[in-house]
């Protein structure tokens, strides 16, 4: 995917006037319009601003690796499982139960095309 138009997609989530299909896990997901001609989907707000710094920093090293940005696409993205982090839950009778928050780590790549 192109990056102008992953981020107007990703815009369009956090204004609630484009939704993102689930493919896979769409059991008990409310319909949607969507254009792909898909009918389960969700409007992931926070998911998608985080997407877009992700997006704005691949283009600010686009740029200062002398790249044309207006050519760049979007090749790979994954996302691995994090180191995990330990918090504490209150509870009476001053006891507590430990909670646990698992970090990931997205990686994505820019390729400049030729058209």
């Amino acid at each position: 995917m192109r990056l102008d138009s992953a981020k107007d997609l990703l815009e369009g989530v956090t204004q609630k006037k484009r939704a993102i299909a689930f493919r896979r896990y769409h059991k008990e997901v409310p319909h949607r319009s969507l254009d792909e001609g898909w009918y389960a989907g969700r409007y992931p707000v926070k998911a998608a601003k985080m997407f877009l710094f992700l997006l704005e920093e691949l283009e600010a090293n686009a740029e200062y690796k002398g790249l044309d940005v207006d050519r760049l696409r979007i090749v790979h993205a994954a996302a691995q499982r994090g180191m995990k982090t330990q918090r504490v839950i209150s509870r009476a009778h001053g006891r507590a139960t430990p909670y646990h928050d698992t970090l990931v780590h997205i990686e994505l790549m820019g390729y400049e095309v030729a058209e």
